[in-house]
């Protein structure tokens, strides 16, 4: 967006045309955080507008800047999106007491967004006590979502519907957490009627099934309804029969025993929820109440049954019955004939995420292979996002899967032996790669395994020019490979390597992209205390934190993390990471 040339002949501001109420209003209504920037970057009255009229925030980094910072910057914001831990952490790369601790950021909150109403946390540090200081300090919040969080127990998650008389969502996803009991749902007032989104699959004890059918009951906008694994058929149903409006259902387990009258009263329960497109959950599954689900999967877009060992059969059976599925998520257990299923009853499908059901146990007798794979992409056209977990893999496999589906924008293969060949031809998978980015150009996230050359990273150096986000693990060469990948790909913004011979060579030719870039990871590679407090001389606005082990050779680096930041060293930092 350009101002306008000839008011500056007037002598005045190319913004001034409009009153500052009139363009805060309409840069309000900008969807796109990257368009917001870009507006404020046009004029100074344009960055005081969208300044003030900011109420939504995404920090991808809760250390590339400090709340205090942030709360000058934008003063009216509503709704903050926060994530902490780098991604490796998921994997139990990332020690103990790492840091990202919300607490000290709801203290400044509290002061200078009184009016917070939505709070978004993934892999951050959480306590009950900030949590019952979160329920106190904001009268106005709205919705809490905490994904791959930890630190809390269902003490916190009471003071939140105890004291949150407002609370429209209540996400909690995968995160660990001390489950003391299923209590907490009755801490909800009997007059709290706003709920419209409760998540808590990943609890593990017997919840108040009465408390709960009650807020169920109450909730008349409730549409998100994710329960655990404790939650039986015949509870399932009365919940049912209480939210027929559910758009999204997260059920219990599905291995019980129902008299013939009670199957039909859950059949039914499902026939009437007319608006339901997203179903998941379903821990432990009998082939027999599967059945149930047919009448509820004509308007299904997405099933997630990555916690569901189902067997290809019982997948192939209910595939039959959801001709607008678009997202589907599965354990491997369906093996390739029920990716065959998939290939023939789906044709929208766009996105495919295949689990490893046993992923440390290289003798397990289920899995799905390149097969699999290939009837996926013939039949799903559509398809732009994969993440596919499996044993073995071939280069002709992967090439016909991009010429059938040009359009990925996510491609995450991951070989689960390291170093595994192409197993037909004993080649490098770098020529699997190679097809990869050079059909796929609007790739943005690619995550590679297998054996892979440097020719692998040469490819995606000179093809993969709209990649945002690469993962390496167990591959390269030598620093070549990465060198290319620096060099070559533009918009860069996070690249993660683990367990891979890059070294001091590489990581420096980096210089002049980290600056542009969110962030940068590396375990277990080649790399020297010397190198990286190089990196750190020449780019002093960078921080750069070295995590060593006890224990470890003084002289290695261990794990790096580099991220730009504009608050400088962060104040927590343990003993154990040293910022240089």
């Amino acid at each position: 967006m350009k101002c306008k040339r000839k008011m500056d002949s007037q002598n005045m501001n190319p913004s001034s045309v409009f009153p500052d109420e009139v363009l805060e209003r309409i840069l309000s209504m900008l969807q796109s955080r990257k368009d917001k920037s870009s507006v404020s970057l046009v004029c100074k009255d344009w960055f005081n507008a969208e300044r003030w009229s900011r109420k939504n925030v995404f920090i991808g980094n809760c250390y590339s800047v400090t709340p205090e910072i942030l709360t000058r910057r934008f003063p009216n914001v509503r709704s903050v999106t926060l994530k902490g831990k780098p991604r490796f952490s998921d994997f139990n790369l990332v020690p103990a007491n790492w840091g990202a601790d919300i607490h000290p950021w709801l203290v400044v909150f509290a002061e200078k967004y009184p009016f917070l109403e939505e709070l978004r946390l993934k892999r951050m540090v959480v306590s009950d006590e900030s949590l019952e200081f979160l329920a106190f300090s904001f009268p106005n919040f709205k919705a809490l979502s905490l994904l791959s969080c930890d630190g809390f127990s269902t003490d916190g998650l009471a003071a939140v519907a105890t004291n949150c008389k407002n609370l429209i969502e209540l996400d909690i996803q995968e995160n660990s957490i001390e489950d003391k009991s299923g209590n907490w749902l009755s801490c909800f007032p009997e007059s709290f009627t706003s709920l419209e989104v409760l998540n808590f699959g990943n609890l593990t004890s017997e919840v108040n099934i009465d408390a709960l059918e009650k807020l169920v009951g109450r909730c008349k906008s409730l549409k998100t309804l994710k329960v655990n694994r404790s939650v039986t058929l015949e509870q399932l149903k009365k919940l049912l029969v209480r939210a027929p409006q559910l758009c999204e259902l997260g059920s219990g387990s599905f291995p019980q025993e129902l008299t013939c009258q009670q199957y039909a009263e859950l059949e039914t329960a499902f026939k009437n929820c007319k608006s339901l497109h997203t179903f998941s959950g379903l821990w432990v599954a009998s082939a027999r109440y599967l059945q149930v689900l047919y009448p509820a999967c004509a308007n299904l877009t997405f099933l997630n049954f990555s916690y569901a060992p189902l067997e290809s059969e019982d997948l192939t059976k209910l595939l039959v019955h959801c001709p607008n599925l678009r997202r589907l998520w599965v354990l491997d257990t369906v093996e390739d004939k029920g990716l065959e299923a998939v290939g023939s009853y789906c044709p929208l499908l766009e996105e495919l995420r295949v689990f490893p059901a046993d992923p440390f146990d290289e003798d397990a007798a289920h899995g799905v292979t390149e097969s699999g794979f290939v009837a996926v992409s013939e039949g799903c056209r559509k398809l732009h996002y994969v993440l596919y977990f499996c044993r073995q893999m071939t280069n002709a496999a992967v090439a016909t899967v991009v010429q059938n589906c040009p359009d990925f924008t996510h491609f995450r293969l991951c070989i689960m032996n390291p170093g595994q060949q192409d197993y037909l031809t004993d080649e490098p998978m770098d020529e699997a790669f190679g097809e990869v980015v050079k059909n796929c150009t609007k790739l943005q996230r690619l995550a590679v395994s297998g054996y892979l050359t440097d020719l692998t990273f040469e490819y995606i150096g000179k093809y993969a020019k709209n990649l945002e986000t690469l993962s390496v693990a167990f591959a390269g060469s030598s620093d070549w490979g990465m060198e290319c990948v620096l060099v070559g790909c533009p918009k860069l913004r996070k690249l993660e390597i683990r367990d891979s011979p890059f070294g001091n060579a590489a990581l420096l030719a980096g210089l002049e992209k980290y600056e542009s870039m969110r962030s940068l990871w590396m375990s277990s590679c080649r790399l020297t205390m010397n190198g990286c407090r190089l990196l750190a001389e020449e780019k002093p606005r960078l921080n750069v934190e070295v995590m060593q082990e006890e224990g470890g050779d003084d002289s290695r680096a261990e794990k790096l993390y580099v991220y730009r930041s504009v608050a400088g060293p962060r104040r927590d930092a343990p003993p154990f990471v040293l910022t240089l």
